[in-house]
């Protein structure tokens, strides 16, 4: 079943944080149902542009129909927004004066039952974010070793039992392939005590995390695609990002303090004041943006969300 219900997350302080300009270029790295970019490209005036990147083709198709009512302001892309330097310049861009990358899953992929990303339906074991890669999380579970395994479990899932799920896993497969999300679901469960099942949270969470993780390269995306995006910010351009797990928030915290902050700048006798370096870029909130108490009840799947904003200014 293909699903199209998406409530966009923090839209309103990812607009106010963006600081639309109407004569503006901006790009939604990560379109999905283009719940923010619809935002953005209401504030646009005929001067002004947006550009959607993503690597799903049905969130392209669904996008293309949905802004097209607003306004024709805008150009769509299929891509991976680790390559967002190529993909503007395929199109004669090279400044922008806003980004916005939405990190994980969009509601519509988790609630599509082929594409394998949920946990609580019976699907293929699937994961792929781009229908056109290879890798899926059925390769994963049934060819990768059993410390490869562990190694994804622990660093990309943060899952206490991995040594005995990756265990588990090698010996289910010597018998039967595993094909499907609940086959992968029922051997987590075996793997972790009964206490452990008992506490609030789908047992299955953190594996699944690791898994989408390793099968889109995630991690490695968002560091390369973040630190292209910096250098392709205007002045007073903006970047806002948000994240929905440790593990991203930890990378996106890192690349803008380490921009935003010049590390050792003290005063140095053998320098004049002109001659010290600056940061080119401000955090424009210091402490991370989080949803309020009225979305959180509209909107269960905003609860782990945070969002971090940095400024190009000089």
């Amino acid at each position: 079943m293909k699903s199209d219900v998406h409530v966009s997350v923090l839209l309103n302080e990812v607009i106010e944080g963006l600081n639309v300009k109407e004569d503006g270029i901006y790009v939604d790295a990560t379109l999905g149902r283009a719940g923010h970019s619809s935002e953005i490209l209401k504030r646009l005036s005929d001067k002004g542009l947006l550009i959607g990147i993503d690597q799903d083709d049905e969130a392209l198709s669904y996008s293309q129909d949905k802004l097209k009512s607003i306004n024709s302001n805008f150009i769509l892309k299929k891509g991976n927004f680790r390559n967002i330097d190529e993909i503007l310049k395929e199109i004669g861009i090279n400044g922008v004066d806003g980004i916005l990358f939405d990190l994980g899953v969009s509601s519509p992929q988790f609630d599509e039952d082929y594409r394998g990303f949920s946990y609580r339906m019976n699907n293929p074991l699937d994961m792929r974010m781009n229908q056109s890669s290879s890798l899926t999380a059925k390769e994963v579970v049934n060819a990768y070793s059993e410390d490869a395994l562990k190694k994804i479990f622990l660093e990309y899932g943060e899952e206490k039992y991995a040594s005995i799920i990756a265990r588990n896993i090698i010996k289910y497969r010597k018998n039967k392939e595993i094909l499907t999300t609940f086959d992968l679901v029922d051997i987590i469960k075996k793997s972790k005590p009964q206490k452990e099942l008992n506490k609030i949270g789908h047992p299955a969470k953190q594996v699944f995390q690791a898994i989408r993780i390793e099968v889109n390269d995630e991690l490695n995306a968002l560091k390369e695609g973040l630190t292209k995006a910096l250098n392709l910010l205007n002045i007073h351009g903006r970047i806002a990002v948000i994240s929905f797990h440790s593990l991203e928030d930890r990378i996106v915290k890192k690349i803008f303090k380490d921009e935003a902050i010049i590390v050792g700048n003290r005063i140095n006798d053998f320098k004049l004041p002109s001659e010290i370096a600056l940061p080119s870029y401000q955090l424009v909130n210091r402490k991370v943006i989080v949803p309020n108490d009225e979305e959180l009840k509209l909107n269960h799947r905003s609860k782990s969300a945070k969002l971090r904003i940095i400024e190009k200014i000089r």
